[in-house]
């Protein structure tokens, strides 16, 4: 079934001068514009598209990534306003994405950006967005579990650390303690549950606990010792401060990837800092 709003794998069912009519297991056909098409494309072929409603109000196809999806939180630009709504930048030619004024709130500034969910609108099909997250995101039935790994959008910031939005259904909090590299409002990036309290409360690190994590910090430790040359002036005696900001890790981790260097001899560390081993 054709659907604005998801990405399909449609085969080519005929070739027209406007461009290739794709076709679902129904038969239903999109048009995929000249602009996405190939002189090697052939009927039969399968094509990875993103389906959505044009200026016309009519169902056509692009190859192009949008910014979101239907049943996805993201963080949009404001590029035009109307009396009807806002439009934001959907990463799509031609096409941005409508925010109606009752999907508002507080109102919305052009060139600024907002957390917002796409959904499919019930009554027309056509892609539409919303700042009243509480229909679609909310922590009612957790679906992650401690330890998993998932995809958070930085929602806003807090004096205790990030509100976060979990794999576009969650609410979720990083505390700032945890978090030893920039982060700000919009971005997307992987974490890992590191508990979920008794009122359903999701809280997060950017960083993968146990072995796993002190592995992957001693490859990050390492691969940052080559891109410096073979030296780092930061050792296991200096601030937590200065190592945040050399490595992005806590002094805790940091250690713990040293540990690991070390014992494989990988590294050397001296008063003024760590430097890799000949064999590194």
């Amino acid at each position: 079934m054709l659907r604005a709003g998801y990405t399909q794998t449609l085969a080519v069912s005929r070739i027209s001068d406007y461009g290739l009519y794709l076709a679902d297991e129904e038969g239903n056909e999109v048009l995929l514009p000249n602009r996405y098409v190939s002189l090697e494309n052939r009927v039969g072929d399968r094509i990875e598209v993103f389906v959505y409603h044009d200026s016309e109000n009519r169902l056509v196809a692009t190859t192009e990534t949008p910014l979101l999806r239907a049943g996805e939180a993201g963080f949009l630009k404001v590029v035009d306003k109307n009396v009807h709504g806002a439009f934001l930048e959907w990463g799509l030619y031609g096409k941005d994405l409508f925010l109606p004024n009752r999907n508002q709130q507080g109102g919305v500034l052009t060139g600024h950006s907002y957390v917002v969910y796409l959904y499919e609108d019930n009554v027309t099909g056509r892609c539409v967005a919303t700042m009243k997250l509480k229909q679609y995101i909310d922590n009612e039935t957790v679906t992650v579990r401690p330890g998993q790994q998932v995809e958070i959008l930085i929602a806003s910031e807090s004096p205790i650390g990030y509100r976060v939005i979990v794999n576009s259904r969650h609410w979720g909090m990083i505390y700032k303690n945890q978090v030893f590299r920039p982060v700000a409002p919009g971005d997307r990036m992987q974490a890992w549950v590191h508990r979920i309290t008794e009122d359903n409360r999701i809280d997060l690190t950017l960083r993968q606990q146990g072995y796993t994590e002190v592995r992957n910090g001693a490859d990050e430790l390492l691969a940052l010792l080559r891109e410096a040359g073979g030296f780092l002036p930061l050792c296991d005696a200096s601030s937590p401060e200065r190592i945040a900001a050399g490595t992005a890790m806590s002094k805790k981790m940091f250690k713990r990837s040293l540990g690991v260097l070390l014992k494989r001899g990988d590294v050397v560390q001296t008063d003024e800092g760590i430097k890799l081993a000949n064999k590194a």
